[in-house]
This record gives C-alpha cells, sequence and structure tokens, in this order.
C-alpha cells in the first residue's frame, strides 16, 4: 500500500468510521460507497490537495478502490 493510498483511507475512515474499508477490492459493489459518499469523498479529496475534480471524473470506475481513486487523484497532479 502506498502512502498515498493509506491517506486515502484515512479519509474514507473519516467520513464512514464504522466501514472497514482495507478488505474490499471494490468499494461499490460490496456496498461500502454509494453516491452520497462519493460526493462526500470528492469534496475531502479537493480539500485535502487543493484540486477540484470534474464532475466529468467522477465515474464509478474512479471510485472502486483506494489504488482507482489513487489514480484519479494522479490526474491532478497528487503524487503517491
Amino acid at each position: 500500500m502506498t502512502e498515498l493510498t493509506q491517506r486515502i483511507h484515512s479519509i474514507l475512515a473519516e467520513l464512514r468510521p464504522e466501514v472497514d474499508y482495507s478488505e474490499s477490492t471494490d468499494y461499490l459493489a460490496d456496498g461500502l460507497l454509494d453516491s452520497t459518499d462519493i460526493v462526500s469523498l470528492v469534496a475531502a479529496l479537493d480539500a485535502r490537495y487543493g484540486i477540484s475534480i470534474d464532475g466529468t471524473e467522477i465515474l464509478p470506475e474512479h471510485f472502486t478502490n483506494a489504488e482507482t481513486i489513487a489514480g484519479l487523484l494522479g490526474k491532478y497532479g497528487v503524487n503517491p
């Protein structure tokens, strides 16, 4: 796990502390994230990294797991 994916897990834990994301490879299929959670996560990521994730990038495939979220952040210059 990279430092960035660890930070993503920390942000997710702040948003939904009752959920253990570390065991899941597909947050959406496992029911760990819903559309409201994704909106909250995008807002948290934008604030944390000083970016503005474009609405066209808010696609299910970008929120499958910490690695796909890290890939999305990479498009905005956030390094692992």
